[in-house]
């Protein structure tokens, strides 16, 4: 059931003011952070300037394991990173947090986002004699890092100098022997945000869940440009590229975060209802039951549920015992995993009119699939409401939204999805009402996957894998 819609990582970061086993503590921040990367992950810990590092292919429980959490160590900084590939294949070299040794000491980076500017930069570097180990942008990141830390007083002024050439999405937490700083781009495109917990440790995350699972307290978000710097003499704030209100993915509040995370100020489960309040004003109709796609589908069900006043009830079971290794070896599996992974409770909708909420439509197969589970199921009738407006365009910024040729809203207008995919209706929120959704937010939103409006310049064409490519031209 994987619609092919990602965001590319998680990361995490602690500074403790005493030494201790802070890789558990790690370790439990990324287990909360593991809806936005399932292919990779790893952590670094720091003690008296020795990196330690432990990182692997796989989900969180399977990569760290009582033993190697335990052979990471005590120690008073540390940083994690869990990953979906957006940019780099899915491998164990493509694993952060990146480790990187250089003449004025080392550094470990973990990185969410995505560079628009990282080609030219990696050929910059290449054609100095620079030699990379990964095709992701974050040994980009580490490259410029360090080419301004060689002539720099301090690893928080190479940070700050690299910040103003890099360019894109990029939520950084990076590790140097005594200091802990993270970073968010100017435009502030994807979430960080810092905590304390009780024993004084510092601790910043992708998402407030990671904190809440670690038993720290919320402090606030970066602002958007911001550089914070953690080391034995406190806390301190670098506003060097700070200006802009920042223009967060919208699509944060829709898919990506966990419900119970806040950003920006505003409860994601919040902006989710809400944008199952609006679909109802967009898109009212007569129904006997309204049921959401599990898991991000359903606040949104709610939501419409509320306003309409027309019933809520579970509509699916989902089985959350299959990962993303779940082998489909032939056609038929292919076409039938979707009954392995959801089933449709037929008490529920059986010689009802169902409207059904779910997330987003990408390509269309798999809701074409719910659709026709519902139909076996003896709904007498389907009307789909999608709680985001179609995708017609590529996301340069950490989303991994497909090619347009791959994107069923760039190949047929909204009757003829509704009929490719089996419902009786189909209503999108609109892009207006989207920006709606999280209203109390402290930004303004980036919505150029719906109208291929961006905040900033983007290339005219940027493939997933990028370097693979630029390798295999040569």
């Amino acid at each position: 059931m994987n619609k092919g819609l990602h965001e590319e990582c998680g990361v995490f970061g602690i500074y403790s003011p005493n030494t201790a086993d802070i890789a558990y503590t790690v370790y439990h921040g990324l287990f909360a952070l593991q809806h936005r990367g399932q292919e990779s992950c790893g952590i670094v810990v720091n003690d008296n300037g020795v990196f330690r590092h432990h990182k692997d292919v796989g989900l969180v429980p399977d990569v760290f394991g009582h033993n190697n959490l335990k052979e990471l160590g005590e120690g008073n900084i540390a940083v994690g990173h869990v990953r979906y590939s957006t940019t780099g294949n899915c491998t164990r070299t493509n694993a952060q947090p990146l480790v990187v040794r250089h003449v004025k000491g080392s550094l470990a980076i973990a990185h969410n986002g995505n560079l628009v500017n990282a080609f030219a930069l990696r050929e910059k570097f290449e054609l100095k004699g620079a030699i990379f180990h990964t095709t992701n942008d974050t040994e980009v990141i580490s490259y410029v890092i360090t080419e301004h830390r060689l002539t720099q007083p301090s690893i928080e002024k190479a940070v700050e100098m690299a910040m103003g050439e890099i360019k894109g999405a990029f939520s950084l937490v990076i590790m140097s022997p005594t200091k802990l700083i993270a970073a968010r781009d100017p435009d502030g495109f994807r979430p960080l945000c810092m905590g304390k917990c009780s024993d004084g440790s510092i601790v910043f995350a992708s998402e407030s869940c990671a904190l809440d699972s670690v038993g720290a307290e919320f402090v606030r978000d970066l602002d958007p440009g911001e550089m914070v710097v953690v080391d034995a003499d406190g806390i301190r704030s670098i506003r060097t590229h700070c200006g802009k209100k920042g223009t967060m993915c919208v699509f944060e509040y829709v898919y990506f975060a966990r419900p119970d995370s806040v950003i920006q100020g505003c409860g994601v489960q919040k902006a989710r209802l809400n944008a199952g309040r609006i679909l109802w004003e967009e898109h009212p109709v007569d129904a006997d039951i309204v049921i959401g796609v599990p898991d991000s589908g359903l606040d949104a069900a709610l939501g419409f549920s509320q306003a309409s006043g027309i019933p809520y009830g579970v509509g699916f079971i989902k089985n959350r015992y299959i990962g993303r290794t779940f082998i489909q070896p032939t056609q038929t599996q292919r076409t039938n995993s979707v009954k392995i992974k959801l089933n449709v409770v037929r008490e529920i909708v059986k010689g009802k009119r169902v409207i059904l909420i779910d997330d987003s439509i990408v390509r269309g197969t798999t809701c074409a699939r719910i659709v026709n589970l519902l139909r076996e199921a003896g709904a007498k009738e389907i009307h789909m409401r999608i709680s985001c407006p179609p995708f017609i365009n590529q996301c340069y910024f950490g989303t991994d939204i497909d090619s347009k040729e791959n994107l069923i809203a760039c190949q047929m207008s909204i009757p003829e999805i509704c009929k490719q995919v089996g419902a009786d209706s189909l209503g999108y929120l609109s892009v207006d009402g989207v920006k709606r959704i999280a209203a109390e937010a402290h930004c303004d939103f980036c919505t150029g996957c719906f109208t291929g409006i961006y905040p900033i310049d983007v290339p005219k064409v940027m493939p997933k894998d990028k370097f693979e490519c630029k390798i295999n031209n040569r």
